[in-house]
């Protein structure tokens, strides 16, 4: 484990000198084995006792040596002082129970009371380099590793202490039961490098609201101060015993009190101010150590982000006295509706979380925003004035082990802000559709993996019905969903910049299908769309490239004309050779006059700037005779072909050349 390259160099180094006392620790019960069974020598000190004073000094430093999470000078001096405590507290009782003894106990030399007093001494130095570890994590759980450490030095410690107390009383013999703590405290050692191995290099800390380590400090002040009323039981009463006494109570008095500043510092560290509601940061304590616990059916974990629905017109009309009012009546209906055990909280502004443990189903996650939503669609009273709220929630489940707290939070937010495209005042699921970059890297991997497909929907001419060119639609062959249309993931190409390598594939696809009807593919049979947002803003780098395009002979056209705001200046500066009306201009052209107004008007200022013009989505007979009257004479739409897959487009041409031929 030492040398594991798993772990960071500060934790190897720390292990490294673990096990070089653990090694010391091993020979010192090899030599007790063989001096008692082999050569039968009972000299003390022995080379089993030196090689258990070795022991000490060594764990010490490894301990020592253990990264911690603290990083703050306060923090550290806090820690100082804890370790302290219970250093002074372990000093009494080993006074108490050896020290004392040694110094006056007969027979023994200089050398050996020295030495005696250098076990206990060592065990001190383990007691305060164990807790210095331990309290090192004091807002989230001891890591296990350390926790194994601790019992594996309790039991070694209490081993040490009684192997020394029997010393003192009678001389020890191998085979006696501290040699049971010992192997224990040897075998909880092996198990704590072995967990320290199995740890990630960089473990995502766990919170929680307790930890049971800051008792240390305590629980060694009331041990000290038992032992002392122990002691003290055989001084005189007058005046030992009242002032003792008295200095007891005080002394549990003043942990009393600041136990309770302690619980109200906590108390509002974590709370919002305005709402009494949790606050971000008991929130996220709460969902870090709930997406840390196993996934069981029947005892669901849900998180409900919420947001009040127009919640700033209210501050900007009535002040930010009204919103308080707003957010007091909002946090109470939530009161009102979660259940003993779930959490509420404020994250700030209008923003809240509830988060539901122990639920029997994913459903009832639904039923509780239901709740939740009728409950805070009330009216809210603010002098003179009724202020109606309402709310938008997502819901994420915690349904994935290695979630994080952090990830359920951005999966709520992901589903509130669907809830609120959808209409406000209701709730949505997350779902991983909603996830806008989980749903990009996987039409990128759509586009690396050939999972994209190219439909061809043929150009007409409308007088005749004759082929005059193909449009290339994507479509995405999706290995769950199935063949997914352009409208599904489009607009997400374009919103995530994802489009450039999807029209990428597109153009080479369309273009290498088409080789293969005709020998040959000359430019001038391409014609590329470009989408009104270049219209809009020609600057001279894109003049340049689309001239340069126009001067291989590829056509250019404008699709969807129309339908966005077109600057109908810039077509002049533009070398567009066809103009694309969009489907909207055709819908309505044979039964109303003023949507043929506007067609027509469409059609004749392609004419004027000497544009091919190609109408789209004609459904009806009667549509592509208002056209033509209006002298448009190509087009595309249902009532000619949909769509075709690459088979079926490649039959259509072939019929197209037979017929010419």
């Amino acid at each position: 484990m030492a040398l594991s390259k798993r772990q960071e160099p500060r934790t190897r180094r720390a292990w490294l000198v673990i096990t070089i006392a653990f090694g010391c620790q091993l020979a010192a019960h090899v030599a007790w084995f063989v001096q008692s069974h082999i050569l039968y020598t009972t000299g003390y000190p022995s080379t089993a006792d030196y090689c258990l004073l070795i022991f000490s000094p060594l764990m010490f430093a490894g301990l020592l040596m253990l990264p911690g999470r603290l990083r703050r000078r306060r923090d550290r001096q806090k820690l100082a002082l804890d370790a302290l405590i219970v250093g002074a507290g372990g000093f009494i009782a080993i006074w108490y129970l050896l020290l004392g003894p040694i110094l006056n106990a007969p027979g023994l030399s200089t050398w050996q009371r020295s030495f005696t007093a250098a076990l206990p001494i060592g065990d001190l130095l383990l007691v305060l380099a164990m807790s210095t570890a331990m309290l090192r994590h004091p807002q989230s759980d001891t890591p296990a590793p350390i926790r194994l450490l601790a019992g594996s030095i309790a039991l070694t410690v209490t081993a040490d202490v009684s192997y020394s107390w029997i010393q003192l009383n009678g001389g020890f013999t191998g085979g006696s039961w501290p040699d049971l703590l010992w192997l224990a405290g040897c075998f909880l050692l092996v198990l704590a490098a072995d967990q320290q191995y199995r740890r990630p290099r960089h473990p995502a800390p766990r919170r929680r609201d307790r930890n049971a380590v800051f008792l240390f400090p305590y629980a060694a002040s009331i041990g000290a101060y038992l032992l002392l009323a122990v002691q003290s039981a055989r001084l005189p009463l007058n005046p030992y015993g009242g002032m003792i006494l008295g200095s007891a109570v005080l002394t549990l008095l003043v942990m009393a009190r600041q136990w309770h500043a302690l619980r109200d510092n906590r108390e509002m560290a974590v709370t919002d101010g305005l709402t009494g509601l949790a606050n971000r940061i008991l929130v996220a304590e709460r969902l870090d150590h709930l997406a840390g616990q196993a996934i069981r059916p029947g005892r669901h974990t849900a998180l409900l982000l919420i947001d009040l629905d127009r919640f700033k017109p209210i501050n900007d009309t009535f002040g930010h006295e009204a919103g308080d009012a707003v957010l007091v009546a909002a946090a109470d209906a939530m009161r009102g509706v979660i259940q003993h055990g779930d959490l509420a909280g404020r994250l700030g502004g209008d923003e809240f979380a509830v988060l539901l443990q122990r639920l029997p189903s994913r459903e009832a996650a639904g039923s509780a925003a239901m709740r939740l939503l009728e409950a805070l669609r009330m009216p809210v009273v603010f002098g003179e004035h009724v202020l109606m709220v309402e709310a938008s929630i997502g819901v994420a489940i915690h349904d994935d082990p290695n979630a994080s707290g952090e990830t359920l939070l951005q999966q709520a937010d992901t589903a509130l802000y669907a809830a609120k495209r959808a209409g406000r005042a209701r709730f949505e699921y997350y779902s991983d559709v909603m996830d806008t970059k989980a749903r990009e890297a996987e039409l990128r991997r759509a586009v690396a993996h050939d999972e994209l497909v190219v439909y061809f929907q043929p150009i007409v001419a409308l007088g005749t019905g004759d082929l005059r060119a193909f449009e290339a639609l994507v479509r995405w062959n999706h290995p769950v969903r199935g063949l997914v249309g352009p409208g599904d993931f489009i607009d997400l190409a374009e919103e995530t910049g994802a489009v450039v390598p999807l029209g990428a594939w597109v153009l080479r696809a369309a273009c290498r299908e088409a080789t293969g009807w005709r020998d040959g593919f000359p430019p001038d049979r391409l014609t590329l769309e470009i989408t009104e947002s270049v219209v809009l803003q020609p600057d001279p780098l894109t003049i340049s490239r689309l001239e340069a395009l126009r001067d291989l002979g590829i056509q250019l056209a404008v699709d969807d004309f129309g339908t966005g705001y077109s600057a109908v200046s810039y077509l002049r500066r533009l070398p567009v050779t066809v103009l694309k009306i969009d489907r909207s201009f055709v819908t309505g052209i044979a039964d109303d006059p003023e949507a043929r107004s506007v067609c027509e008007a469409v059609v004749h200022l392609g004419g004027a700037f000497k544009m091919n013009v190609v109408a789209e989505g004609i459904e009806t007979a009667d549509q592509a005779t208002a056209l033509i009257d209006m002298g448009c004479e190509i087009g595309q739409g249902f009532y000619f072909h949909h769509p075709l897959p690459p088979r079926e487009a490649t039959t259509l041409v072939g019929r197209r050349f037979a017929a010419v031929d």
